[in-house]
């Protein structure tokens, strides 16, 4: 299964700027995600870091499979709806350097789950090339109720 951006929009309640994944290639619900950032030399964030050698931030590659996590959870049935906030991050690391114009792949291995809580496997690599590798975990909760309503 493939999602382009609106699709994941469907399932994620982020939103530009924050919204950072691309397109899901890959999807086995529940069970597995892989996504695609395409690192345009323009996102924002590399305008401060750092200022004329600029390098993608570690902690937004975390979100960036956190997100794709989100889809790979969210898009069950039972979870349609609910919201993943992060849980945990447990044994993050940086390998490479990420710059203007990689792409990154982003993949999330489902690796279990306690209650409301979600666990995974996440490794982002560029051209093949482990960049970060993580243990992440979240909680499903339902949305706030709107201020509207």
């Amino acid at each position: 299964m493939t999602l382009n951006l609106e699709q994941i929009k469907e399932i994620i309640p982020h939103r530009d700027p924050f919204l950072l994944i691309d397109e899901v290639t890959e999807l086995e619900p529940g069970v597995s995600v892989t996504a695609k950032k395409y690192l345009k030399p323009d996102e924002y964030w590399f305008k401060g870091h750092f200022p004329g050698q600029p390098v993608q931030p570690g902690v937004l590659m975390i979100e960036m499979l956190a997100q794709a996590g989100a889809v790979c959870a969210l898009c069950l049935p039972e979870n349609k709806g609910k919201i993943a906030f992060f849980a945990g991050i447990d044994k993050a690391r940086f390998r490479g350097t990420v710059l203007p114009g990689d792409t990154l792949e982003l993949h999330v291995d489902m690796t279990g789950k306690k209650g409301p809580i979600g666990f995974g496997k996440a490794v982002a690599t560029v051209n093949g090339k482990k960049v970060v590798t993580a243990e992440i975990s979240f909680a499903l909760a339902d949305p706030a109720p709107s201020a509207e309503a």
